[in-house]
């Protein structure tokens, strides 16, 4: 149903608003698809229903370059949104003292990329937090007031938009709906905006969506509809999809269509942290060198630093080190232990140690996913490599961990199976998907 009553007992056409508030956007924006146009037209419009929500979505506008639309798009926020705070530079108290009150704030910043990147990025790690905190209700953050002798608690939850070149941290990332700006191609053509002629009737949009929203704040606390995705994502994306449903018409749709659309872009940008996508450099890795049931730290390192598209050979002087990756695998609950390869001893990682992590963190990989289109069934991922070893002895420095002379140790083979221990016999070769 896209009618809805006002709290006067007005019929309102949630829809219509919309419809008028996307007309808007593209009148003096061009976004890079119809989905994003959505996405934004929704965002604005759930932060007119802010005191409904549990959580509140960020909205990261970024370009690659100057000159995209990013700070246009964000003009026509400010001037449609909820209550708009609008900043450059703001000190995290500012912040705080701003979004504490009764009636929070939708806070804007522009030029997001001066704050967070480079040498400023330690320096705002309070306001990084209070915006990772204020994603979700009831998270305030706690100081020390020495007039009263007390804790006082400052609640962080408002609803927030973020411009600038390039991406945000990836914890601001995860809690957003990401819209990647570019430049108007030749023949591309907008209106320009001037804030004085314009914002009057950007403001009288912004009435209409608050008295629409306002009339049903029960109506959206209460709702739960159903999401095409999970977790997180979900979170963020909740408060859009009640505003499309609640509006009615084409809304519920194009409101789920841009969710699949834009969280789809995310993961193909790899909008992950550098832990999981260690992970899947690591299965690559795997695949790269062979199918060995296990390998070497230093070929797993030889193929991790060698991408140049990677970050790993930038991790340092000499790119990523075996302590450095056992650090950033341990919280995964994967470690390294010293192997018996055919000419010596050596510290690596059996593959088996990575298949739940692999499972939990990582996107399927092609080709599971080749075997899943062929058959119609998910099969578990399974890395692959040759059995790479590294010259040496039984006493290799530096393993750090001796093997008992009676102790059994896998053993790689030539062929590329294991084999058991003391002999070059391989053990019979095992057909289909491993685990």
């Amino acid at each position: 149903m896209n009618q809805n009553t006002s709290s006067t007992g007005r019929r309102i056409d949630g829809a219509a608003i919309l419809d008028d508030l996307h007309a808007c956007l593209t009148r003096y924006v061009i976004l890079p698809s119809a989905e994003a146009v959505d996405a934004v037209v929704l965002w604005i419009a759930a932060s007119h229903a802010q005191t409904a929500w549990a959580h509140a979505p960020r909205l990261v506008i970024r370009a690659p370059e100057k000159r995209c639309g990013k700070s246009r798009l964000l003009d026509v926020v400010e001037g449609t949104c909820h209550n708009p705070l609008i900043t450059v530079n703001a000190s995290p108290a500012a912040v705080y003292r701003a979004i504490g009150t009764d009636h929070p704030p939708t806070l804007l910043v522009d030029e997001a990329d001066t704050i967070f990147g480079g040498k400023n990025a330690e320096a705002n790690e309070d306001l990084r937090g209070l915006l990772n905190a204020g994603h979700q209700r009831n998270r305030p953050a706690i100081r020390w007031d020495n007039n009263t002798h007390s804790l006082e608690k400052i609640p962080t939850f408002a609803m927030a938009a973020l411009a600038g070149i390039g991406a945000m941290p990836d914890t601001i990332e995860d809690r957003a709906v990401v819209v990647r700006m570019r430049r108007r191609a030749p023949g591309e053509t907008v209106a320009p905006y001037r804030h004085r002629r314009d914002s009057p009737a950007l403001r009288r949009l912004a009435e209409r969506l608050t008295e629409w929203l306002g009339a049903h704040l029960a109506d959206l606390e209460a709702a739960e509809p159903s999401m095409p995705v999970e977790d997180r994502a979900a979170d963020t994306w909740e408060p859009l999809v009640a505003v499309g449903d609640l509006a009615g018409s084409s809304w519920p749709q194009r409101a789920r269509l841009a969710v699949t659309t834009l969280t789809a872009e995310s993961d193909d940008a790899g909008n992950v942290s550098n832990r999981v996508r260690l992970l899947t450099d690591i299965r690559t890795a795997f695949t790269v060198l062979g199918e060995p049931p296990a390998a070497a730290t230093n070929e797993l390192l030889t193929v991790l630093n060698g991408d140049q598209e990677a970050p790993w050979s930038d991790s340092g002087p000499s790119g990523l080190t075996g302590k450095r990756l056992g650090d950033l695998l341990r919280d995964f609950g994967i470690t390294s232990t010293t192997l018996r390869f055919p000419v010596g001893q050596a510290k690596g990682y059996t593959r088996d140690a990575f298949t739940d992590a692999w499972n939990r963190y990582c996107s399927a990989s092609p080709a599971d996913q080749r075997e899943t289109a062929s058959t119609g069934v998910s099969v578990p991922s399974v890395p692959t490599s040759f059995p790479q070893v590294i010259p040496g002895t039984d006493s290799l420095p530096g393993t750090h961990q001796s093997v008992p002379a009676n102790q059994s140790v896998p053993a790689l083979s030539s062929q590329n199976e294991l084999g058991t221990h003391g002999t070059d016999t391989p053990r019979p070769r095992v057909t289909g998907s491993r685990a």
